[in-house]
This record gives C-alpha cells, structure tokens and sequence, in this order.
C-alpha cells in the first residue's frame, strides 16, 4: 500500500505500523514525534497504529539551537 511520509510517497505492506514508517525512513526511535492524518501519536501507540492506504505521516526530529 502506499503512504507518505513527509510528503514522499513510500510503499509499505498492508497492516504496516508507526514503526514500520520509521524503519523506512531510518529515522531513529527516541528524540522524535510522529502524527498520522494531523493527529500525534504517543510513543507507547508506535506499534500498536496500524496505517491505511494513503495516510499522512509526519515524522518530525528533535533539534537543538537558536
């Protein structure tokens, strides 16, 4: 199925999850925030979101500075 994550198209399989996203993208597991379709979705809900066809992923980084 087809998602995107920020704004990129990526296929992943159906009944694919948050961590799923992340594994594509290589992006790590701690220091970032994740939302699907505009909503967030807490860390201990990482495994346990499934996503649909066409969702929206946001994964957003931590970053330090001024």
């Amino acid at each position: 199925m087809h998602v995107w994550i920020n704004g990129e198209r990526h296929e992943l399989a159906v009944g694919a999850n948050v961590l799923d996203a992340l594994d594509t993208l290589g992006a790590p597991r701690s220091g970032v925030a994740v939302a699907v379709d505009g909503e967030v979705v807490p860390r201990a809900g990482w495994a346990s979101t499934r996503l649909a066809a066409d969702a929206r992923i946001e994964v957003l980084t931590a970053v330090q500075g001024g």
